[in-house]
């Protein structure tokens, strides 16, 4: 767990993980709330927050008396929301930096191949 971030977060985002990396898939059952807690070791009513944010966002859906579901098109637009939100935390500050620095879209790009081919 990163100290810096609420948990509650931290557990929406592992869920938003699984979803995104096939390990749940849509209509597939998620931890409940008891298991997330048990298994990071924090307060029931924390995962419970977490597993709510996701229900909010429509990520997943209750089923009365079963347990929470992976929606369908979750995965979809937990990516698209993903990507967008790289573009802007990432990429446009990259941009307006590589522009002060006079780096072109082609030497960016190069260098982001460099970069990736490295690590």
């Amino acid at each position: 767990m990163d100290e810096s971030r609420p948990i509650f977060m931290q557990i929406a985002e592992q869920v938003e993980n699984d979803i995104i990396e096939g390990v749940l898939r849509e209509d597939e059952q998620i931890p409940s709330t008891n298991e997330l807690a048990a298994f990071y070791r924090i307060n029931p009513a924390t995962a419970l927050k977490g597993v709510n944010r996701l229900v909010d966002d429509g990520i997943v859906a209750k089923r009365r008396g079963i347990g929470m579901f992976v929606t369908p098109g979750a995965r979809a637009r937990l990516i698209e929301r993903r990507r967008a939100d790289f573009a802007a935390e990432y990429l446009r500050p990259l941009i307006i930096e590589a522009e002060k620095l006079g780096i072109d879209i082609d030497e960016l790009a190069a260098l982001l191949r460099a970069e990736r081919i490295q690590s």
